[in-house]
């Protein structure tokens, strides 16, 4: 329903006040000078909230309102990082929070991807007394960290065009992001690996996540989280389920050699209260699984390896995949990659395999 009054403005000119209230929908109301104007914005108005195309929501709502409603949202409780995706939001909302959503441009957010650029980085330190603190590093955020706080942003703005109706257009996409490095691939070669797991045997635990790592191609956390119930012995595989992966993909994995032997022997002393194959220490009970960092760095240290994260076991298995021949395409599905431009970087690792492949195109040409 809409009206429009006549009224008389404070410096004697005649003026139109135009109001709409439509079930379901804020009321809306503007001033105008000329009653054709006041008529003209109505039957736009009306039409267009109607059709779901008046955005003056983004009028009343403010960013940190629209950041409480999607935190609240069953799409951001689904998501395995949402406590990182809340410390990211949080910066935006620091700010940015403040500001009415028609205030949230692209010039604005790109102001944010600048800023983010350009801080520095901080450490939480322990003094001597007890107090922690935030301390700078002397290094800033790069290309890849400043586009995952884009990224949290953007997921936050189209909860606001699609969900809510709060936004006509997701500002994001008219903001061009930071170029990321292409990611290092760190591996132990064949003179560091044998001295690595000797230094690992010391650890049981630490040397059967390593084992798993390694031959699998696991990722830490699906690694560290898995089950019994995930293990099938007899067949020698490990399923990850759909939706505990990073892409949320189902996937087998292959349980091989000393792995597998170690894995038998642990099923049969395991705990009858507890299903976690790593299950945290007493001290710990809160945790997902157990901690195997000072271990890790322990056995690094005495193998003599440096700048090696666990990460890089995963690295490794992929390497060692590539060196043996085995395609890009198969990587992929071992590793669990959905495009092909994560496997890229261990083609090098394979010239042989170019060479075989060259010699086989020449045999079938008959130009051999």
């Amino acid at each position: 329903m809409a009206s429009i009054e006549k009224r008389k403005n404070e410096d004697g000119t005649t003026g139109y006040r135009a109001k709409i209230r439509l079930k379901g929908h804020a009321p809306e109301s503007a001033t105008f000078a000329r009653l054709t104007d006041a008529r003209e914005w109505v039957q736009k108005t009306e039409a267009d909230i109607k059709a779901g195309r008046h955005f003056g929501a983004s009028k009343r709502h403010t960013l940190n309102e629209l950041i409480d409603a999607y935190e609240k949202s069953a799409k951001h409780r689904e998501l395995k990082s949402a406590k990182e995706m809340r410390a990211r939001l949080a910066w935006w909302r620091k700010y940015h929070g403040e500001k009415l959503l028609q205030e949230i441009t692209p010039a604005v957010v790109a102001q944010g991807r600048d800023a983010l650029a350009d801080e520095f980085l901080t450490v939480r330190r322990r003094a001597d007394n007890g107090k922690v603190s935030l301390v700078p590093l002397e290094k800033k955020r790069s290309g890849a960290t400043t586009n995952r706080f884009l990224a949290a942003l953007s997921s936050v703005c189209a909860y606001g065009v699609k969900e809510l109706g709060w936004l006509e257009r997701n500002p994001l996409e008219r903001v061009s992001k930071p170029t990321e490095n292409k990611g290092r691939v760190r591996f132990l070669d064949e003179i560091e690996l044998p001295r690595f797991l000797d230094a690992c045997r010391k650890n049981n635990d630490l040397y059967l996540a390593v084992l798993l790592s390694l031959t699998t191609g696991g990722r830490q956390a699906e690694i560290m989280s898995l089950r019994w119930g995930q293990i099938d012995l007899k067949s020698g595989r490990a399923t990850l389920y759909a939706g505990t992966t990073k892409n949320d993909d189902a996937r087998v994995l292959p349980l091989v050699g000393e792995a597998y032997t170690l894995l038998q022997a642990r099923a049969k002393v395991r705990s009858l209260t507890d299903d976690r194959i790593f299950a945290p220490t007493d001290r710990a009970k809160k945790a997902d699984f157990l901690n195997l960092r000072t271990p890790f760095v322990t056995a690094l240290n005495e193998a003599g390896i440096t700048n090696f994260h666990w990460h890089d076991l995963r690295h490794t298995c992929a390497s060692y995949l590539a060196m043996s021949g085995v395609s890009g395409l198969e990587i992929s599905k071992i590793l669990g990659h959905r495009t092909m431009a994560m496997v890229s970087r261990y083609a090098h690792l394979a010239p042989a395999r170019v060479s075989d492949i060259g010699n086989a195109l020449a045999q079938k040409m008959g130009v051999a």
